[in-house]
């Protein structure tokens, strides 16, 4: 018989006699499993669903995007040659009742009858959308999102004015298949393309978007009819999409929020992977007589190691078994949810590639966790394993055991690492978690030194308390390290979101305009201003010349090839806003290089954002080539701006010296601050005065950024519940691994006189220092993580929210001691002669 042969036979046979104390290593194992499971199953839904619903989405098969321009009749002949054509054009305007008694900020879009190329729009009623949006005795048609009714109290069959245009209100807009939500202003409008010169809102300089889907012949080309755009119109400045990359803003956040909660699940399985530990320790601690015969008569070390590590490997199985099937089921669980939050329909279906993923987590996390403590059981001589039982082994584990550890831990990272969407994230958190044990398992070895040094105290509970903290086999490490972690989240969690929601909620509204106006034309900017001097209460009034452009070319190389980080592609992504200046904007400070004189006429000088300089790679002197009204500027970094975006003054990231621009065609952007009590007659001045220009109210826009934080922070909390209740399952272990000692030293110290209520207290105190020890180096490190993140991520003023720490702390510390007592009340009640008879 071979060696692993035999090592396979002794783990069968061990596996007959009890197992008691391996449910929380399933149950820790289980949890990390099916966090990694879940989420990767439901990502490759709704990844599926985007695939499959991806021409849809897009509204064709390939999609361009021109900003603040039409086709050309060229450009036009060369798409309907090509395919069949969808014309889009999308803007904000004001929708406002009949009556004139209120009005609201809405996203129109308006479609022609080709519309849609793929999918299908659904209505309330049900009708065709191009009997919706006809004209009829006179009056053009609109649909409408529920929400605009709702706004200004309308009913179906109520007329709206959008600028000068009058419609009637025949639908309402239930699903539009090329929409993906997002951060939007104000509800969804539509009419037709032919309705949309009776607003008189298309005048140059409008801030409006073209788009073109494109519908292609059957066994069509794609990429080879992009490549013959291109080199048909070179400078056209089009914003080319395929459905293969239908939604890339939803792919990104879906790659990002599968990486994210992939490591939360992961940052589940490590903590748990202490209980892991700790219950193969004590399972170990039952089998130390087996052990040590096994060495007496001459079973070699590797034998031994692989006898238990193939028993640990068979049970490992169970676990990951279950959370499979937890992770497996979580798409269907969440099905009826996912409608309300997703503009996509998941895939329902059983997906292998992430349950083996998880199973391959779950395997080397065990491995890495398991090895040691039977390692050290393998390594220690036999008398020391027979002393064992009255005297707990101190022992490292032997250099088998510390290889395989390694190894295991090496992997789990390089797996990590490996399957990230985004490497950068995974390798952070890779060291991070790291170092956060580390931390961790250091401030546990103080605290049990500090309870050594402590002395002897003269109350009995105490002494016994400490006693505990710090003798052989105390849960003390596993404990702290394992609470630690997930409190160090919540703490990190509770203060970003605190001080986001003061800044949104406070500071913001204190410094900000009340409203933004957009689309104010040249010809209107002279009589805008005089309006705004005229009404009472309304202050801090600036505007500023508005463009559209898209980043074409870094330093010559075309953006699609030149280097932009994972932080600057925001810039890179679609056409951005841009002006022109002779002084530096409010709101921006110089952070290297010089502003250009106030008469400066010379070749195109920018300026530019220093943060997307430093995601882009570029330095002063460096150029930018930037597509505005179908026409390549190119241009040369001057100087490089820090802006203070939470000011919520107009900002732009590309500020031009005026000389190319100021002659081209443009509207204006202004802001103004009205008097508690006057926003809304400063919104009706303006908007019955200049029916194209839009009123975006600061409020409003703040208060959907600050339901976007809130439910943001509702669903981190939630993820970080699954760290917590890892650490909440090792402490569980670690009282059902220590209740036999627990059950011990009460007997003995009731045969010496000390009284029930004296051992609860020694308990109490010592499950209260582990909790509280554990709370305040959450504290610490979970300040530290949200000052880093608001102060250099988001550029958020930093301050320490001691209600939301002091809340956490307590309840910490609370959960601790509830569970550590009530885990130990058995013992208290254990009777003395039968223990004392077995012993």
């Amino acid at each position: 018989m071979t060696r692993l042969e035999l090592a396979l036979t002794l783990a069968r046979r061990e596996l007959r006699g009890s197992l008691k104390g391996f449910g929380v290593f399933l149950a820790c194992l289980a949890l990390g499993v099916a966090v990694i499971a879940g989420v990767g199953s439901l990502s490759a839904a709704v990844d599926a669903g985007l695939n499959a619903d991806a021409r849809a989405l897009l509204g064709g098969d390939i999609e361009l995007q021109l900003a603040q321009r039409a086709a050309g009749p060229d450009e036009r002949r060369f798409l309907a040659a090509s395919g069949r054509v969808s014309a889009i054009t999308r803007l904000r305007a004001m929708a406002v009742r009949a009556d004139d008694r209120s009005r609201s900020l809405i996203e129109l879009k308006a479609i022609d009858q080709a519309y849609p190329l793929y999918g299908a729009v659904r209505l309330e009623p049900p009708q065709p959308l191009a009997a919706a949006l006809a004209e009829q005795g006179g009056a053009w048609g609109a649909v409408a999102a529920q929400s605009l009714l709702d706004r200004l109290q309308l009913k179906l069959g109520d007329e709206i004015r959008i600028g000068e245009g009058h419609f009637v209100l025949r639908a309402v807009l239930v699903h539009e298949p090329d929409s993906l939500g997002g951060f939007e202003l104000g509800p969804r409008v539509i009419v037709s393309q032919a309705a949309l010169g009776s607003t008189g809102l298309i005048v140059p300089g409008t801030l409006v978007q073209n788009s073109y889907r494109l519908r292609l012949p059957p066994g069509a080309d794609a990429q080879r009819f992009i490549a013959a755009l291109r080199q048909r119109f070179p400078e056209a400045g089009w914003r080319i999409r395929s459905f293969a990359d239908a939604a890339p803003s939803l792919q990104q956040l879906l790659d990002r929020l599968t990486v994210f909660l992939t490591l939360v699940g992961l940052t589940a399985l490590l903590v748990g992977g202490v209980g892991i530990g700790n219950a193969v320790e004590s399972y170990l601690r039952e089998k130390i007589a087996t052990i040590a015969t096994l060495k007496c008569l001459g079973a070699p070390l590797g034998l031994v190691f692989a006898t238990y590590l193939v028993q640990i490997f068979i049970l490992s199985l169970a676990g990951i078994g279950l959370g499979l099937v937890l992770g497996a089921l979580t798409p269907y669980v969440a099905a009826p949810f996912l409608p309300a939050v997703l503009p996509v329909e998941a895939r329902i279906a059983l997906y292998p590639v992430p349950l083996l993923l998880a199973a391959a987590y779950g395997l080397l996390a065990t491995l890495a966790f398991a090895s040691s403590p039977i390692g050290v059981a393998c390594q220690t001589r036999p008398a020391s394993l027979f002393r064992n039982l009255v005297e707990p082994i101190r022992a490292r584990p032997g250099g088998l055991a510390a290889v395989t550890a390694s190894l295991a831990a090496a992997a789990l990272a390089a797996l990590a690492f490996a399957t990230a969407s985004d490497r950068v994230v995974a390798a952070w958190f890779i060291l991070g978690a790291a170092a956060a044990l580390m931390v961790f398992r250091g401030a546990a070895w103080a605290i049990t030194r500090a309870a050594a040094l402590a002395g002897r105290p003269r109350s009995t509970s105490l002494r016994l308390a400490l006693a505990n903290l710090y003798r052989p086999g105390a849960a003390t490490a596993g404990v702290v390290a394992s609470l630690g972690l997930g409190l160090s989240v919540l703490v990190a969690v509770a203060l970003v979101h605190g001080n986001l929601m003061r800044e949104i909620g406070e500071s913001v509204p204190q410094r900000a305009p009340s409203f933004f106006f957009i689309d104010i034309q040249p010809s209107q900017i002279a009589a805008f201003d005089r309006l705004l001097a005229s009404l009472p209460g309304v202050s801090n009034v600036n505007q500023v010349p508005s463009l559209r452009g898209r980043i074409t070319a870094l330093n010559g190389v075309p953006v699609e090839r030149a280097f932009v980080g994972p932080d600057a592609r925001w810039a890179t992504s679609s056409d951005r806003g841009l002006t022109y200046a002779t002084a530096l904007p409010p709101g921006s400070r110089l952070a290297d290089g010089k502003w250009w004189s106030a008469d400066y006429r010379g070749p195109p000088l920018v300026s530019f954002a220093a943060d997307l300089a430093r995601g882009m790679k570029l330095k002063i002197g460096d150029t930018i080539t930037v597509n505005v009204l179908g026409r390549d500027l190119t241009a040369t970094i001057a100087n490089l701006r820090d802006i203070d975006w939470s000011s919520l003054n107009i900002n732009f990231a590309m500020v031009f010296s005026p000389d190319p621009l100021d002659e081209a065609p443009q509207s204006f952007i202004a802001t103004a601050r009205a008097a508690s009590g006057e926003e809304a007659a400063l919104e009706r001045a303006v908007t019955d005065a200049f029916p194209n220009v839009s009123a975006i109210g600061v409020k409003d826009a703040l208060a959907t950024l600050s339901a976007i934080v809130a439910a943001i922070a509702a669903a981190v909390r939630v993820t970080a519940a699954a760290t917590l209740a890892a650490g909440a399952l090792v402490l569980a272990g670690a009282i059902a691994a220590g209740h036999r000692r627990r059950v011990y030293d009460a007997v003995v110290l009731k045969v010496l006189g000390a009284t029930r209520r004296q051992i609860a207290g020694g308990f109490l105190i010592e499950y209260a220092f582990m909790g509280l020890a554990a709370s305040l180096l959450a504290v610490i490190i979970g300040s530290s993580a949200a000052y880093f993140l608001l102060t250099r991520v988001m550029h958020v003023p930093w301050s320490f929210l001691a209600p939301a720490v002091a809340a956490t702390t307590v309840l910490a510390t609370a959960f601790t001691l509830l569970a550590g007592f009530a885990g130990t009340w058995r013992a208290l009640g254990a009777k003395a002669a039968p223990f004392l008879r077995n012993e």
